[in-house]
């Protein structure tokens, strides 16, 4: 059974890009859009992308595996949807090509984020009202 809820899921599959953030070494706050895609056998969010080895984010996690990891869009009029994901984030050397396919072009590095709290609006509830919970 996963962490996320099945509206959490269907949301974060329909979407492309995302945003980490991660800590720097001066303990200042990092964030960048990232491309990503939901692994349902480990039941986590992994991060690809190039040059993903030698980016800062990946750097940063390296010494500091805390992230906030956020997806969210906008509906018309003006409907506020989203999925924050709090974790502990990995470095991995390899896996870049299954997230973006073997023609892309990519670093092979990934990041992997093991959620520990998520946080949604506009799926579960109210609009602008939160679904907040831990999850390990």
């Amino acid at each position: 059974m996963s962490v996320f809820t099945d509206k959490e899921l269907e949301y974060l599959a329909s979407q492309k890009l995302g945003r980490l953030a991660t800590v720097n070494p001066k303990g200042q706050p990092q964030n960048a859009p990232v491309g990503f895609r939901y692994n349902a056998e480990l039941d986590v969010i992994e991060i690809g992308g190039r040059f993903m080895s030698t980016s800062q984010k990946y750097r940063n996690i390296s010494k500091n595996p805390l992230v906030a990891f956020v997806v969210d869009d906008v509906l018309p009029p003006w409907t506020v949807r989203a999925v924050e994901i709090r974790g502990t984030a990995e470095t991995l050397p390899t896996g870049g090509k299954a997230i973006f396919g073997p023609n892309y072009a990519a670093d092979e590095a990934i990041i992997r984020i093991k959620p520990t709290q998520i946080i949604s609006w506009g799926l579960e509830t109210a609009p602008y009202k939160n679904y907040n919970r831990k999850v390990s």
